[in-house]
């Protein structure tokens, strides 16, 4: 797997994935951010076996794993966390109304950082995606051609004036988590034992939406027609 790692490592001596990059597995492209993402994932995944009852042999067995696999990726900390968790914090509690955050458990990292407050949590940020016009159907909007020039109304002038108030808005300026190095990915993937931490993150994903679908099954009650005697019982070889 990751065939192009040892051509990456001649250049970087540090030794960092290339977020896209081939990992050896067709459509399976290198994860940009593999830790925060886990991260995420599991925690999510806690919060929600929360609606199902403690006595579930499914909440029981999801649980443990998961919690298992967290505090594996919560022990592998990316160089230079702490300094970039500090300024992010402070960025944090100087603009809190420039984030989208959702409280979680653990104390440390997430999708952009932890929170600047008593509770740790994540800052979830949903980057625009790029869409190529020319794969675009067309709506039937008919072309007008440009915008006419000349004097405008009242209300033109105000929605202009809105727009440039908007653009002088100040931008906050985010800096990316650290990365993990090839070297701590080669180490989690293998204390994992779960093959690439590109596929640990789609088993995380799968997961995420089976709770949803077993807590509306609401899988722990008893089942509406109860078993036949013997139903259960698997063949054996009686003496």
């Amino acid at each position: 797997m990751r065939a192009t790692l040892n051509l990456r490592a001649a250049v970087k001596a540090a030794r960092y994935l290339e977020p896209g990059w081939p990992t050896g597995l067709t459509g399976l492209p290198t994860h940009n951010a593999p830790r925060s993402m886990l991260l995420y994932l599991y925690n999510t995944t806690l919060e929600k076996l929360k609606a199902v009852p403690e006595h579930s042999v499914y909440r029981q067995s999801v649980e443990a794993l998961t919690k298992h696999r967290l505090a594996l990726v919560e022990a592998t900390v990316p160089p230079g966390y702490d300094e970039w968790a500090a300024k992010a914090k402070a960025l944090l509690k100087d603009q809190p109304g420039k984030f989208q955050t959702t409280s979680t458990s653990t104390d440390r990292g997430g999708i952009a950082a932890t929170l600047a407050s008593n509770k740790e949590g994540f800052i979830v940020r949903e980057l625009p995606s790029t869409k190529d016009e020319r794969y675009q159907e067309w709506d039937g909007e008919t072309d007008e051609g440009p915008e006419l020039e000349g004097s405008r109304t009242l209300e033109e002038k105000q929605d202009l004036a809105n727009l440039f108030k908007r653009t002088e808005e100040k931008q906050v300026t985010w800096a990316p988590e650290p990365q993990l190095t090839a070297d701590q990915i080669e180490s989690l993937e293998d204390k994992i034992g779960a093959g690439l931490i590109e596929e640990v993150i789609q088993v995380a994903e799968g997961e995420l939406k089976l709770v949803d679908t077993m807590v509306q099954a609401k899988v722990w009650e008893s089942l509406e027609e109860q078993p036949a005697p013997g139903q259960w019982v698997y063949f054996e070889r009686k003496a």
